[in-house]
């Protein structure tokens, strides 16, 4: 029998657990009800807390560490602090992120007390199980910590959801059980894996077979096999990337990511041929996977408005292995790990193929194939090539496209720049421009099914602070109307002296994805008269103008320095760059607020399809 001593208390547990699991920041909004916890745990010392101006930002800040650092947590308040962390904890759910929510609730007292006077107190709500409702459906563990005795229990049931699901758990613990003696924890948190039976073997095997016989039923014209990889998500959150590497040297076959696994692995690797995302792929990428390649194997890949842009269906040429199973053309697999069937795979095309057989620039094949085309790139190389080459130099009238800001970003990234930088794309315009920038394995971040508009500038936070990122700079991209939505979380970049770069992509004060999404033939129109770009435009998507490059000012202080510019021309973010490259430059010693200024008819030539399709 477990002995309850004074040397445990149920926040003691709670946060030597959390330690053992790695967590080295709490992000959270402070209350009555959490204090107690957030004393202990700075009396631990083993995690730093960090206060966020609000608890979506928490949430934001603890699902981008999660991404990188495998597990985050974020701690708030009940009800008036818990249903707005809820968002956050919302898309940790759908994109498989596992975070820990904590909610101080009142004490048990206080309950009792409404119970027998219907005595209601500060957050709390009539119907008792309010805030643990909402969070059931957001979690796969959701649990109220009432009794210290059954606190480790229900901790621990917790946390190894967690980690076993990959996906958030709730805790809402009351107030006065923070200083109960409870039982210490005598063993460790393990993630518990599904069980490999004989059925799943066998199950395996068949997707396998399936995979195989497709490849084989449609060769190139040579009668050579032409697959190409899609991975996905789920390589990113269930840490495939080495299977994923793996995969491609052993059988040297050509892959893609979808956008949400942008930068899985290396994006300079021999075999990675681009980002697929449907009609908003680069032309080269769409050219090579839907026309080129014979069949598309996706591993870990999602079927998201964002992933297919444009496209509304996967062929019976496709394969998809994700979300627990695998379906091959028309027939589908139950309960295959997609941590089972990469190796399984690599396997049965080494034998089948030989160690390399699959090896292939596809670039090269199609462009030899097709008559050498002038449009078309002549390799791979000369397709990496040419998406850098657009930024190496600006004319000094030349007025700031999205194009042409991340093509010079491109360039900056890959050939100027000698520090090591994390691109945070927001959604919309931002995450369509980003998506061909040139990173390395890790360098980039983004929510692609949920898509919260300004989850970025809180996710820059949890990029900077998880050790795997620690070392490298958050880079920013989001938009106007997003950034209006948590843009005070620039002052948690501020006060913790973050040297994070937000690009603020300001079409004129307008929700330029949303206009885009109702009526495209809006932006048919680059020649308008109009000076405020509003003619024909839905009046709902334009917003209050802001000075975002004078925020720097309010947010910085004495000990905290921040800097706000405005780019309107090509030329002065040639100059912005180059500072960047220089440490003794003031605008690297903390946050740096780039307002850029964008014509309102403008957008990213990769949702050009959305006019054609008009």
């Amino acid at each position: 029998m477990t002995e309850i001593t004074p040397e445990c208390t149920v926040a003691r547990y709670l946060a030597r657990r959390l330690a053992e699991l790695g967590i080295t920041h709490l992000f959270g909004v402070p209350g009555n009800h959490l204090g107690p916890f957030l004393t202990v745990l700075r009396a631990e010392g083993d995690i730093e807390w960090v206060g966020t101006p609000t608890e979506g930002g928490a949430g934001q800040a603890a699902d981008s560490y999660a991404r990188l650092h495998g597990i985050g947590a974020a701690a708030v308040t009940y009800s008036v602090g818990a249903f707005n962390l809820l968002n956050a904890c919302g898309g940790a759910y759908v994109e498989h992120v596992p975070l820990v929510a904590i909610n101080a609730c009142p004490p048990y007292e206080q309950w009792q007390n409404y119970r027998a006077l219907g005595l209601l107190t500060s957050h709390m709500s009539p119907r008792r199980e309010s805030n643990l409702d909402v969070y059931r459906q957001v979690t796969v563990e959701a649990q109220v910590i009432s009794n210290p005795g059954l606190a480790p229990g229900q901790i621990d049931a917790a946390l190894t959801a967690c980690l076993s699901e990959r996906r958030p758990v709730y805790l809402e613990v009351m107030e006065d059980l923070w200083d109960e003696p409870c039982a210490v924890a005598e063993e460790p948190l393990l993630r518990r894996e599904r069980p490999f039976s004989a059925r799943n073997r066998t199950m395996l095997a068949g997707a396998v077979d399936a995979i195989m016989n497709l490849i084989e039923e449609h060769p190139g014209p040579d009668g050579r096999p032409r697959p190409i990889v899609w991975a996905g998500e789920e390589v990113e959150r269930f840490r495939l990337d080495g299977q994923l590497t793996d995969l491609a040297q052993a059988t040297g076959v050509p892959f893609c990511t979808t956008v949400g696994a942008k930068a899985v692995v290396d994006e300079r690797g021999p075999q990675f041929h681009g980002v697929y995302n449907g009609k908003a792929s680069h032309p080269d990428v769409h050219w090579i996977f839907k026309d080129w390649a014979t069949c598309r194997i996706g591993l870990g890949a999602w079927s998201t408005s964002k992933n297919l842009d444009g496209e509304q269906c996967v062929g019976t040429d496709w394969v998809m292995a994700a979300q627990g199973g695998v379906s091959v053309g028309t027939r589908y697999f139950p309960d295959v790990q997609l941590a089972r069937l990469i190796p399984a795979l690599q396997d049965a095309l080494v034998a089948r193929f030989g160690s390399g057989g699959l090896t292939a620039d596809y670039y090269a094949e199609a462009h030899a194939h097709q008559g050498a085309p002038d449009e078309r790139p002549a390799s791979l190389q000369d397709h990496r090539a040419t998406l850098r080459a657009g930024g190496s130099s600006s004319r000094s009238g030349e007025r700031l496209t999205y194009d042409g800001v991340f093509d010079r970003i491109n360039h900056f990234l890959g050939r100027e720049t000698r520090e090591e930088w994390t691109v945070v794309s927001d959604a919309a315009f931002s995450l369509i421009g980003s998506m061909n920038l040139s990173l390395p394995a890790g360098g980039f971040l983004s929510q692609i099914s949920w898509l919260s508009i300004g989850w970025s500038v809180g996710a820059a936070t949890g990029a900077a602070l998880a050790p795997e990122r620690g070392h490298a700079r958050p880079m920013v991209f989001v938009g106007d109307g997003a950034f209006q939505e948590t843009c005070q979380e620039i002052s948690t970049h501020t006060r913790l002296g973050l040297r994070s770069v937000v690009f603020v992509m300001d079409n004129g004060h307008f929700y330029g994805i949303e206009q885009m999404l109702v009526h495209p033939s809006y932006f048919a129109d680059q020649d308008s008269h109009d000076p405020d770009g509003t003619n024909g435009a839905d009046f709902y998507n334009v917003l209050h103008p802001w000075h975002y490059d004078r925020l720097a000012e309010v947010f910085s202080g004495k000990q905290t320095p921040a800097t706000g510019v405005s780019l309107a021309h090509a030329c002065d973010l040639d100059e912005l760059l180059a500072r960047l490259t220089d440490p003794t430059d003031p605008v690297n010693a903390g946050p740096l607020l780039v307002r850029v200024h964008l014509r309102r008819h403008d957008y990213p030539r990769a949702m050009a399809y959305k006019l054609e399709e008009e």
